[in-house]
């Protein structure tokens, strides 16, 4: 059952000093905020954030009883940990997206912001989430759009090779992905989700703007014209509100942990290890300082 498609691992990598931490990117995570409180249930029982890195986004989750933020890498957990301090709420499990250790129907909401671009298989990943949100979980996806109006005007002067009125993703960098927005629709329609709301952001991301106008007025601009993602998406980030329409019955109140191999719902830890009863399988996963550790087996 395990999936061998490959991941980006961000595995030691100083992620948030390059590209977060006073690198002129406040205009980008206001209005992701902004998007993401629009669509996302502010309140309920368990939430998925997948690839949270080291955080980012943890304070928007505050109505909710726990809150699992997923990585595929340890060490951006280890800054969640970090950066979130004690909170109870927050379980940090790092693991493979494409095979994720988690029983069927857990989730009643799921979130994930700039990690898609990573995906590979972008159809797998949706047909896994399917799998352990519960009937009418609200899915929550931003994912960056090749239908935007600067990769139409470099097509246009011949800057660039792929069309980005094509449906089918590209690839422009090993493991960086670019999705058109219609695509991403019947994806997520065919592996069980239904796309309702779409909002569109980073109207303004452009690096001569951002330095001559205030931030929050562009904020405030974007903030004001996202909901015309309804009607269009011409920018290079787009949010879309999906929910999962399965009658499969949610997960018992006492199963969380699953083997990602074999899918054998998990005991508590014993000794710092989850063990995998089924006897065809019999892996073993470390639980260390707190962080649920799937990334491979011991």
């Amino acid at each position: 059952m395990t999936n061998t498609t490959p991941v980006c691992d961000y595995e030691g990598s100083d992620y948030r000093a390059r590209f977060w931490d006073n690198q002129g990117r406040d205009y980008e995570d206001q209005v992701e905020r902004i998007a993401l409180r629009r669509l996302m249930p502010p309140s309920g029982d368990t939430l998925l954030d997948v690839g949270a890195g080291f955080g980012r986004l943890a304070g928007e989750y505050k109505g909710y009883e726990r809150v699992v933020l997923f990585d595929y890498s340890r060490s951006l957990l280890r800054e969640a940990q970090e950066y979130l301090g004690g909170d109870s709420r927050f379980i940090f499990v790092a693991g493979n997206w494409y095979d994720m250790p988690f029983v069927d129907g857990l989730f009643n909401t799921l979130v994930q912001v700039r990690t898609l671009h990573h995906a590979a298989d972008a159809p797998a990943l949706f047909h896994e989430l399917a799998r352990i949100a519960r009937p009418q979980a609200a899915y929550v996806l931003e994912f960056a759009s090749k239908h935007n109006l600067k990769a139409m005007l470099r097509y246009g002067l011949r800057r660039q090779a792929w069309s980005p009125f094509d449906p089918e993703p590209v690839e422009f960098v090993d493991l960086n992905f670019d999705f058109h927005p219609a695509w991403i629709r019947d994806q997520l329609t065919a592996r069980g989700f239904m796309p309702q709301d779409m909002l569109t952001t980073s109207h303004f991301r452009f690096a001569p703007l951002k330095r001559v106008v205030p931030t929050g007025w562009l904020v405030s601009l974007d903030g004001a014209i996202q909901r015309t993602g309804a009607w269009w998406q011409l920018t290079p980030s787009v949010f879309v509100l999906s929910r999962r329409t399965s009658t499969r019955p949610a997960a018992a109140s006492n199963a969380f942990f699953a083997c990602p191999s074999c899918r054998t719902p998990l005991d508590a830890p014993r000794d710092g290890l989850l063990h995998c009863h089924n006897p065809a399988c019999g892996r073993r996963w470390r639980v260390e300082n707190g962080l649920y550790d799937f990334k491979e087996a011991i």
